[in-house]
């Protein structure tokens, strides 16, 4: 395991989201300092360098401007002291709180220190990072795995930690697996998760995406198209249609092997798992994982 991975996971994903939680609690009457809280000059404090987040909507920005005028910065900013200069604050989480104070002219705001190492600093902006309402399927997607892959959070664990659902994370994921150019129209908003999630199990979801957004069609109206090509294609699943649970772990298979995975059930006979490789390359790797060498 990783020095990263040993760092974070030995504070603890509950622990982790504990200290980013501070900041939602009821801010303390005008006046009052909160206690924990300490008043610190705009211009000492520094963002992130690997904030996860590299584009911020100027009109939400200046709305938030607006209020910060009228109100004041109500959460305080969650920092640590930089690395290198223990007059500088870096920002954990509150980034756009920093940034609007300073379109609306704040010249010190109210911050919680916390004492991360750099690998929990990014852990939390992660975290942070998901809980935007506005963050697109494809870009809460990715942080899910980052999550995964730097510092191996499980999906249960990440699920029990984030107020989500296993099947949340799990369709989100799946939707990486789409092409470059879809997931950018995802980004785009020109086609929904919803569309996207349809379009996992797709043969060519590159020119079914394009269909969609060139004739406005509906999730439904695609739903409906992708049962069509199925059902053309496909052989019959011996007179019944796989159940939700079935597709579930078909999209969980094909998302690990990056191999399209089918699975037939025959009853109480048993049945059949179907990988699809495309080339003698993806052959070559679905023979070393089958045999404990990948």
């Amino acid at each position: 395991m990783s020095q990263n991975k040993r760092s974070s996971l030995g504070r603890g994903l509950s622990a982790l989201m504990a200290d980013l939680q501070t900041d939602e609690i009821a801010p303390a009457r005008e006046g009052a300092q909160r206690e924990g809280t300490l008043m610190v000059p705009t211009e000492q404090i520094a963002p992130n360098p690997d904030q996860p987040r590299r584009v911020f909507d100027q009109t939400a920005l200046s709305e938030l401007a607006d209020s910060i005028r009228t109100r004041g910065v109500i959460q305080p900013l969650i920092v640590r002291r930089h690395p290198q200069d223990t007059n500088i604050y870096q920002i954990v989480a509150g980034e756009r709180r920093w940034r609007a104070s300073q379109i609306a002219q704040v010249h010190e705001l109210p911050v919680i220190i916390r004492d991360f190492s750099d690998a929990e600093m990014l852990e939390v902006a992660i975290i942070e990072n998901i809980q935007r309402a506005d963050l697109n399927a494809i870009d809460e997607a990715a942080s899910y795995r980052q999550l995964m892959t730097r510092f191996g959070h499980t999906q249960e664990k990440l699920a029990e930690a984030l107020g989500k659902s296993r099947s949340h994370i799990a369709n989100l994921l799946r939707l990486l697996n789409l092409p470059d150019q879809v997931q950018e129209w995802v980004r785009e908003e020109k086609l929904s998760a919803g569309h996207a999630r349809a379009l996992v199990t797709a043969e060519n979801p590159t020119a079914i995406a394009r269909r969609i957004i060139d004739k406005d069609l509906s999730v439904r109206e695609v739903e409906s198209l992708m049962r069509e090509k199925s059902t053309k294609l496909a052989k019959p699943r011996n007179s019944r249609e796989a159940d939700a649970d079935t597709r579930a772990l078909e999209g969980d298979l094909t998302a690990t092997l990056k191999m399209r995975v089918q699975i037939k059930h025959a009853g109480t006979d048993g049945g059949q798992l179907v990988i699809t490789y495309k080339d003698l390359d993806q052959l070559d790797r679905l023979c070393q994982i089958l045999a404990g060498n990948a």
